[in-house]
């Protein structure tokens, strides 16, 4: 199967505008066979906390419909992020749209130091079967946490897909942690990550691929958005990055 990381510079909480840039990558990926894409952390807001709880949505937001339609009609699926209402306040999410079925949502259940001012732990998914794959998902500080991947090597998952904002600062300390949990359970990892300002961050950018020996072996780089695909039976990979930012909708 074809994977495909997404690697964007988001729109301040402007989720219409979001989804608009999204939708270009994701034909972009389709273009270049991938069976899935997925966006970084908060993909869809942006990471910025004060704004949660105004932005937070559910998966059955009508303003997700074209995502679903996308999904069908080209049997792929598609990752984004944004906050969700829960029973017990706003989680880091992902939405995952699958073909012909129902959304699913995976909500990180590890928060970094300091999220828990504005979000509550959520419920993980379990890893999901695809093209004779067992899919692991896991939202940037989830990939610090042994347990998480463990748990994930432990429930049959030989594709470890990672959602995340990394910044500058912190890019490469993620970079290595995911390389070693490739290669530790011999799983193909992926990294998605955001450019350009963010929050308080200045992203890294770097979106990343690993065999399923712990080898990098593909890598955008820390100014550009674009796409890269791995194929899960030959290794082999191909990269997009656009000369510009996507153009963005006035």
């Amino acid at each position: 199967m074809k994977i495909c990381v997404a690697q964007t510079e988001p729109i301040k909480g402007d989720i219409l505008k979001n989804i608009e840039n999204h939708k270009k990558l994701i034909d972009l990926s389709i273009k270049n066979g991938s069976d899935i894409i997925v966006f970084p952390e908060l993909s869809l807001t942006g990471y910025e906390p004060e704004l949660a709880r105004k932005l937070a949505t559910t998966k059955d937001d009508k303003r997700f419909d074209e995502f679903q339609k996308i999904s069908d009609l080209n049997k792929i699926i598609i990752g984004v992020g944004l906050p969700t209402k829960s029973e017990t306040g706003i989680c880091i999410s992902m939405i995952l749209f699958q073909p012909n079925k129902s959304r699913m949502t995976y909500s990180k259940e590890f928060l970094h130091p300091g999220e828990e001012i504005h979000f509550v732990a959520g419920k993980n998914l379990p890893p999901i079967t695809f093209k004779n794959n067992k899919l692991a998902f896991a939202i940037c500080y989830e990939t610090s946490i042994p347990e998480h991947s463990e748990k994930a090597f432990k429930n049959g998952a030989n594709v470890y897909i990672a959602s995340v904002l990394n910044s500058v600062n912190g890019v490469n300390k993620d970079i290595n942690r995911i390389s070693d949990i490739s290669k530790k359970y011999e799983m193909v990892a992926v990294m998605t990550n955001f450019i350009g300002k963010s929050g308080n961050y200045d992203c890294a950018g770097k979106s990343s691929i690993w065999n399923n020996k712990g080898v990098l072996i593909e890598q955008l780089d820390n100014s550009k958005e674009g796409i890269a695909i791995v194929d899960t039976n030959t290794q082999k990979t191909i990269k997009i990055q656009l000369d510009k930012t996507i153009d963005k909708i006035d």
